[in-house]
């Protein structure tokens, strides 16, 4: 019953991409395996990253079950949405639930995507990352496979307006292969591991995106480290 509702969605995000006419460019997928669990993991720029993440599965046949704040279920519009794609909620307060509800799934042999900075950097670059990913994989038994993307942050990001005009803008994603969780290694250890990773592709996508900003005031989307006016890391801790 449950794809009564994703799909459906599904088709509304691609009718909505295909209005604002987004460049949509994404090499990868073939990583996303075609049947059995794994964990999607991805860096989190914009509030629009689950469904692009989830549109990175589709040459393979996938629907990604996402973890998600537990507000976002609580929404009159969102929240029916959300329950009936059998995305799964967090309550920060009482993660076991959670990580029982993704732990099943992934046995079950769902995909299961996660954001391991647990919020959106405001910054463009990685945040450090949680180790609930690494866990899962290992106790479920399959793989990690990560993913980066870029360019979403300039439709609708924290601390900035949302532009759901029709300005033509490029996202860029890039998937990577499968990293094995053994369950005789450190979980920090393969974090680590992970995460390098997912850095990997975000400057494969970053090299790869066709856009620029259009002036100074244009800059905002951009990573200090790429000549952007983002706030730092260390900028973000002090305010």
């Amino acid at each position: 019953m449950a794809e009564l509702v994703y799909r459906p969605v599904v088709g509304l995000a691609l009718t909505m991409f295909k209005a604002l006419d987004l460049k949509i460019d994404c090499k990868g997928s073939e990583n996303i395996p075609r049947s059995g669990g794994a964990v999607l993991v991805s860096n989190h720029i914009s509030y629009l990253d689950f469904i692009f993440n989830g549109l990175a599965a589709l040459p393979q046949k996938r629907l990604v079950r996402f973890m998600a704040k537990e507000s976002v279920f609580r929404n009159k519009i969102s929240g029916p949405l959300m329950r009936g794609m059998k995305h799964i909620p967090v309550d920060r307060k009482q993660g076991e639930a959670a990580y029982s509800h993704a732990l099943d799934s992934l046995r079950s042999g769902e995909i299961i995507g996660v954001f391991p900075e647990a919020t959106i950097s405001q910054s463009f670059t990685l945040k450090s990352f949680k180790s609930g990913a690494a866990r899962l994989a290992q106790e479920a038994g399959v793989p990690l496979v990560p993913m980066a993307v870029w360019g979403t942050q300039r439709i609708w990001t924290k601390g900035q307006p949302r532009n759901f005009k029709r300005n033509h803008f490029p996202v860029t994603m890039r998937v990577g292969e499968p990293v094995e969780a053994p369950r005789d290694q450190y979980a920090g250890a393969i974090t680590r591991r992970l995460r390098e990773g997912v850095d990997e592709l975000l400057e494969l996508a970053q090299r790869a995106y066709p856009a620029r900003p259009k002036g100074p005031e244009d800059t905002w989307w951009l990573p200090a480290h790429l000549g952007g006016t983002a706030p730092t890391a260390a900028e973000l801790r002090t305010a």
